[in-house]
């Protein structure tokens, strides 16, 4: 079904298989990447890309994108989908990214590192911010979202970590503030442009409400019942004062 949508709406489709969220850290990111107008000289790594919806997203826009996944079932979902999209500077390949620093033929050659919701799923974050400061050039930027050490929990989350943690594929810590995001930049060479939050009040009671029904009912009853939804975020969020889900990260690789 979902490509089967991917078909009929291309890219928008890309976005909408998963929770509102989603949707948020693509707007988020669209604001802070300009159109691409130089060509394909310019180069953007998708760390953590999942099934490629922002690979093949930031490639329309312009840039030859690459996307990692460890996932081969997601490579080749994100393959298809770039074909559907006609997104032909979209590409992928597998790399568990807690080893990006085996891949040396990505050292030094990308202008954006793009990743979303990845960093606390791994215990070495620090290893994780210096390998992708290798992967960008003199002067590149790194856009980076990860969950808000103050969110308020949703449906299906929880503020309970493991002790010690564990990467089975959950989150190894809450979330990171302000001065964690300093800290690690500052440990792995970075300049902090931006620190700002996405995904607020609707889209987080959205997000709740189809996870409710996809463990309580279906999985296909919980998108399609807040698909309607989907529009109001967007619109209203930014006007509700609330505490976003995700804060957001914008740095540029220091010169050594």
């Amino acid at each position: 079904m979902s490509n089967v949508l991917v078909k009929l709406f291309g890219f928008p489709a890309t976005l909408i298989h998963g929770d509102t969220l989603v949707v948020d850290r693509w707007i988020w990111i669209k604001k802070r990447l300009p159109l691409n107008k130089k060509g394909p000289e310019i180069k953007l790594l998708d760390v953590g890309c999942g099934s490629g919806a922002f690979t093949i997203g930031t490639a329309l826009r312009g840039y030859k994108s690459h996307g990692l996944s460890w996932d081969e079932r997601n490579n080749s979902v994100a393959t298809e989908r770039a074909r559907l999209c006609k997104a032909g500077t979209a590409s992928f390949s597998i790399c568990d990214v807690r080893y990006l620093d085996k891949e040396k033929d990505l050292v030094g050659k990308f202008d954006y590192v793009v990743c979303t919701e990845n960093i606390e799923h791994i215990i070495n974050d620090k290893k994780l911010m210096i390998d992708m400061n290798n992967c960008l050039k003199v002067g590149g930027k790194l856009l980076l979202t990860t969950p808000n050490f103050d969110f308020k929990p949703m449906y299906t989350d929880t503020k309970i970590m493991p002790d010690p943690p564990v990467e089975d594929g959950g989150h190894v810590r809450i979330g990171y503030t302000p001065d964690d995001i300093h800290n690690i930049c500052n440990a792995s060479g970075f300049i902090v442009d931006e620190i700002s939050y996405c995904s607020g009040f609707l889209s987080q009671k959205i997000t709740s409400i189809l996870r409710f029904l996809t463990v309580k009912v279906h999985p296909l009853v919980g998108w399609a019942v807040t698909l309607p939804m989907r529009i109001l975020p967007p619109v209203f969020d930014p006007m509700i004062k609330y505490t976003g889900f995700s804060i957001c990260l914008v740095a540029t690789k220091k010169a050594v």
